[in-house]
């Protein structure tokens, strides 16, 4: 069966509109980016013509959580909410549009990551064999066809299938973007996961490394809901307000996680509910019960585990010129008066002083990984997930 003659154009362009579409670890919502992409590789130019985020409902939002956990996960669930956010993706990607000026007609492709619900990147038992394996939901052949645009999606799984960890992605975005001719430069996106993302100057692919250091605003978002009743801590002012347990941080520090070496990631089914569980009751036997407190000492962890991966894993070989930062905890004044602490003398920066938006940069990742898939050109790097060799990334979910 023959590629109908209009899709077939989309592999001959040399420039696409692409929608990059992210919902991540921290449930908030759908961050949307619509994109011009021409080229590939170091060679290739892109330019943000518009970006939203739109929350998801607490109903919606409470759902996720539920089906993010073995414990209270339902299948049926799982599956209406597979279509569910599909067509909030959809919504997503007409609202991007729309802010643009631009019809449906002008977009030529949708890159989504999808929203994970579970990440297994270590061999586990299943029916007589050890497999590993990821959960991202929100159907892209649903979306595809509620748009009558191709969609890419579902990126992680074939680095998986050779070994990988199937995370981080952003790396590949990192190398195409970031890569400077003389800078070492350290990428860090503190998501409701941190990762870390090592640029050397002049980097090839290969040498190219990246890893989740650990939790970024997931346990900080947790707590602000528990103790302060907001989804997060704006600015981080209420951990601006405690001061951080330094020896309940030492204890955090000393989890297995952080002491693991590269490659590696994680998720909400590592620092997630049970993970707060048991720092609430470590801070309550410690003595540390003052809520801001809790919330400074949780802000430090994030801060700390990032500057312990980099002193342990990273600074002998490839000490940083510069740390550029992106993500929601940008945002987060204490958070980030922390990391310059932690690194000084390195500067630390936020993405915005290199052009782009810090909260539309996973955005634009997943649709230049979208736009390189169409492009025959692999975008997972075994240097940063351990696979066995470089591969193809997504699936692409043509309309009729």
């Amino acid at each position: 069966m023959s590629i109908p003659e209009r899709w077939q154009r989309l592999w001959q362009s040399t420039g696409r509109h692409v929608v990059g579409l992210m919902s991540g670890t921290s449930l908030d919502g759908i961050d949307a980016a619509l994109v011009y992409l021409e080229g590939s590789g170091r060679n290739l130019h892109l330019s943000l013509e518009a970006f939203i985020h739109r929350p998801f409902p607490e109903a919606l939002r409470t759902l996720l959580l539920r089906n993010s956990l073995s414990e209270t996960s339902s299948v049926r669930e799982l599956a209406l909410l597979n279509a569910r956010l599909a067509q909030l993706y959809a919504e997503a990607v007409e609202a991007v549009l729309e802010q643009a000026g631009r019809p449906r007609e002008a977009l030529d492709l949708v890159g989504v990551h999808g929203q994970t619900v579970h990440h297994i990147p270590e061999p586990t038992e299943c029916a007589g064999a050890a497999v590993t394996t990821t959960l991202q939901i929100g159907d892209p052949s649903v979306l595809a066809n509620l748009l009558g645009v191709p969609v890419v999606g579902d990126f992680r799984q074939a680095d998986m299938a050779l070994g990988g960890q199937g995370a981080p992605l952003v790396p590949y975005f990192d190398y195409v973007y970031f890569t400077h001719p003389t800078e070492t430069r350290g990428l860090l996106n503190i998501g409701g996961i941190a990762n870390l993302t090592v640029l050397p100057a002049d980097a090839r692919p290969e040498d190219v490394r990246a890893f989740d250091t650990g939790p970024g605003n997931m346990l900080i978002d947790a707590l602000a809901q528990r103790r302060f009743g907001t989804p997060y801590d704006p600015d981080g002012r209420y951990a601006a307000q405690g001061r951080p347990d330094e020896s309940l941080l030492a204890e955090l520090l000393y989890d297995p996680y952080f002491l693991k070496p590269p490659p590696k990631s994680t998720g909400r089914e590592y620092f997630g509910e049970a993970f707060l569980a048991a720092f609430s009751e470590k801070a309550v036997s410690m003595g540390v019960t003052d809520p801001h407190d809790q919330i400074a000492t949780l802000t430090a962890l994030t801060a700390a585990s990032v500057y312990q991966a980099y002193a342990r894993y990273v600074r002998e070989i490839h000490p940083f010129d510069v740390l550029i930062v992106s993500g929601g905890g940008v945002h987060n004044r204490t958070l980030m008066a922390l990391l310059e602490r932690y690194f000084s003398p390195i500067p630390v920066r936020s993405v915005a002083d290199y052009g782009l938006d810090p909260d539309a940069k996973e955005a634009c990742c997943f649709a230049v990984l979208a736009h390189e898939l169409l492009n025959g050109v692999p975008t997972n790097l075994p240097s940063v997930t351990g696979a066995r060799r470089p591969t193809l990334l997504g699936k692409l979910c043509l309309p009729a």
